[in-house]
């Protein structure tokens, strides 16, 4: 038993190292507005064919479309939504606008999770 009890922790010193570090706050928000200028920001903006919105962080939603990226900081953070998560939107008239309601899911799960509610869309645009 006493063997165990030393290589357990070996053991678990060797896996903790294979892990990532966690990336400091908010930096997938300043990756994806590099090199990018903010404008006024929108209560609407327009759907196109193929895109669609992405998750940054729980709490930034985003929404590229040609040189232009659209962020929208929740007014907290989403339960249930991340990157590993498909994001379920419920938008009318072919746009993202203020008030409309996202969810997070996990993939194969046909339950969503809690519903967050959109704010205003900042361009980011490319210089």
């Amino acid at each position: 038993m006493r063997s165990l009890i030393a290589i357990a922790p070996v053991a678990a010193f060797a896996l903790g190292s294979c892990t990532q570090p966690p990336a400091p706050p908010g930096a997938a928000f300043a990756q994806a507005i590099t090199g990018r200028i903010a404008g006024p920001p929108r209560s609407c903006i327009s759907q196109f064919s193929g895109d669609h919105a992405y998750v940054i962080d729980p709490q930034t939603i985003a929404y590229g479309y040609g040189r232009t990226t659209y962020v929208n900081h929740l007014g907290a953070p989403c339960p249930g939504v991340d990157q590993s998560n498909i994001l379920v939107t419920e938008s009318y008239g072919g746009m993202y606008c203020r008030g409309d309601r996202i969810r997070g899911t996990e993939p194969g799960a046909i339950i969503p999770g809690p519903v967050c509610i959109l704010q205003d869309w900042v361009p980011y645009r490319t210089r």
